[in-house]
């Protein structure tokens, strides 16, 4: 495969837009309301205090979540690119929900910005067609601290107040922000599937754009999480990987990745309070960074830090593998480089009460990133992931691979490049995850 085929099938992420970033998802479990309330006997014959069934408590959980990437960033020895940067410009992100609750709130994110970044207003609503329409009934502001605007410091982030919005399961959720200055936005993540959109000036709550007059971006810009509240039990997996999770291959706001597809699956089968969320960024590796920061320093933000995470479901290393036969002499990774990564990740999530499901490495053959010492070393990491004892496996290599020639895709699931998945590959992988181990 030439070097061209190979950046636009393979990587093609990289040069998408100039934005390669990273983020965070979100902070710690809990959430607003619900303490007991303590009735006050009316009689002798009053039930005891025990006896009287206290409420639950409302709490927040990720229903979606996007892993930022820092735009200026490429690959080492490459001049720094440019952030992209709005002014009088209202933009509108299309999310997918994975939990539904009686309110949600935001986190937004200038992590990557060198300069403050002001939000001169924010609002949620319903999306009307999973594109840039919305119900108009269902319009609300977002609020920070009571204010209708936010100004962010370079490398923070911020947890929206809670708006009083309603949202199911499996719903398109818009959120429409507006820029009336300058501001430059190095935090996002690049080859979201999803196309958000951008027109010129204040059209926070304009019921849709006209096509003429919008620029059409895939991208999601400075939003790391939604979050849904509830009194329900509720779990949350996070799906941590590279673009196999981020789902490369897919049509786009098609919402058919490996996450999206697992997520249905839990749905159909009545467990619609445990959520599936996407912590996936393309080209991402574990021990170096490009594309996005190494899995291992990004592993406690995006995936020990999301709201209510209960579970975590990692593929990531075969950039780490193929980035050893395509740049040999710079950032070459062993197998037991790769190990140790994958080992300290689950040990961290497991010291937190995460459940770990780890997935085998899928294979590569007729890709540049193939060799006879790639391949082995991805049957190495493969072979520890099936004997180890500190979390589930998924076998997505036994599920994917070609049945005649196990070091190929099946071309039922490839997707063209031999790297990445089609609709169906996708759903495979949904399918080979347990889930009575939930």
């Amino acid at each position: 495969m030439s070097n061209t085929i190979f950046r636009a099938g393979l990587l093609k992420s990289w040069a998408a837009s100039a934005v390669i970033a990273f983020g965070l998802v979100a902070c710690g479990g809990g959430g607003d309301g619900g303490g007991a309330v303590t009735p006050t006997p009316a009689s002798p014959l009053a039930a005891p205090k025990a006896l009287i069934a206290q409420p639950s408590e409302s709490r927040f959980y990720a229903s979606w979540t996007s892993a930022m990437l820092d735009a200026t960033v490429e690959w080492p020895g490459t001049a720094v690119k440019p952030a992209p940067t709005f002014n009088n410009q209202t933009v509108r992100q299309v999310v997918r929900l994975s939990l539904g609750g009686d309110t949600v709130r935001l986190r937004l994110s200038n992590r990557f910005g060198t300069a403050p970044l002001t939000f001169s207003g924010v609002r949620v609503a319903r999306s009307a067609n999973g594109a840039a329409d919305i119900d108009v009934a269902t319009d609300r502001a977002v609020t920070f601290g009571g204010q209708t605007s936010v100004t962010l410091p370079a490398g923070a982030d911020v947890t929206s107040d809670a708006v009083a919005l309603p949202v199911t399961a499996l719903s398109d959720l818009a959120v429409t922000s507006y820029f009336a200055g300058s501001a430059t936005l190095a935090t996002l993540h690049a080859d979201a599937r999803q196309l958000s959109y951008v027109v010129a000036g204040n059209q926070l709550s304009a019921p849709g754009f006209q096509a003429a007059a919008t620029q059409t971006r895939d991208i999601f810009y400075a939003l790391t999480a939604v979050e849904a509240s509830s009194t329900e039990a509720t779990k949350v997996i996070v799906a941590f990987g590279d673009s196999l999770t981020d789902g490369v291959g897919t049509a786009m706001g098609s919402n058919t990745r490996l996450p999206n597809q697992l997520d249905d699956r839990l749905k159909a089968a009545g467990m619609a309070r445990t959520g599936v969320v996407n912590a996936g960024i393309s080209g991402n590796r574990w021990v170096y960074d490009f594309a996005g920061p190494s899995g291992s320093s990004r592993f406690s933000r995006d995936v020990l830090e999301v709201t209510g995470v209960t579970h975590a479901i990692l593929l990531l290393g075969i950039n780490d593998i193929g980035f050893s036969v395509v740049f040999p002499q710079m950032q070459a990774a062993s197998a037991q480089q790769i190990i140790d990564a994958i080992q300290a990740a689950t040990n961290a999530a497991n010291a937190r009460g995460i459940q770990v499901m780890l997935g085998t490495l899928l294979p590569f053959k007729r890709t540049e990133y193939h060799s006879e010492a790639s391949e082995a070393k991805r049957l190495a990491i493969n072979s520890w992931i099936r004997r180890q004892t500190i979390a589930t496996v998924i076998d997505f290599d036994q599920v994917i691979s070609n049945p005649a020639e196990g070091t190929a895709l099946n071309p039922l699931y490839d997707s063209a490049d031999h790297l990445h998945l089609n609709r169906a590959g996708y759903g495979a992988m949904a399918a080979a995850v347990d889930i009575n181990r939930l």
